[in-house]
């Protein structure tokens, strides 16, 4: 079982970007996020000593991939507060990981093999209430 210790979302940017329901204020949110590994079983780290350090580019590499169940997970949440012409909003970034592959045909900088994760995030912001009608542009604190 490996164990991932950190995940961790940051919100980069928000950015007013028209109408919407959600307290009549569409928000552009732009996220970046990234995940380390806490334990790696050391059969794991043996098995790909020996093996090529993977760089992310061109691609990844296609052969070599298996699936790695997610058994328990806590997402990581990012939060600011942004001025926009509707009032202050808090807005608020949850990211979960829904898939983990691992592939021990390629070893990590760490010796470790290569663990690739896709994760989502979930946007959302709502109104601080008592604070409206603000008239400066819209910026992330």
């Amino acid at each position: 079982m490996v164990l991932f210790h950190s995940f961790k979302v940051f919100i980069i940017d928000v950015k007013e970007a028209g109408f919407s329901p959600f307290g009549g204020v569409y928000f552009d949110v732009r996220v970046i996020g990234g995940i380390t590994t806490e334990f790696v079983p050391e059969d794991l780290k043996e098995l790909v000593k020996d093996k090529p350090i993977f760089t992310p580019w061109p691609e990844l590499p296609r052969e070599g991939w298996e699936l790695v169940d997610i058994v328990e997970q806590k997402p990581a949440e990012a939060l600011t507060t942004v001025k926009s012409n509707k009032g202050l909003f808090e807005v608020k970034v949850v990211a979960e990981a829904t898939m983990v592959a691992k592939n021990t045909l390629y070893r990590s900088l760490a010796n470790e093999p290569l663990y690739w994760v896709y994760w989502l995030y979930k946007p959302s912001w709502r109104p601080i209430k008592g604070v409206m009608h603000y008239e400066s542009e819209s910026c992330a604190s």
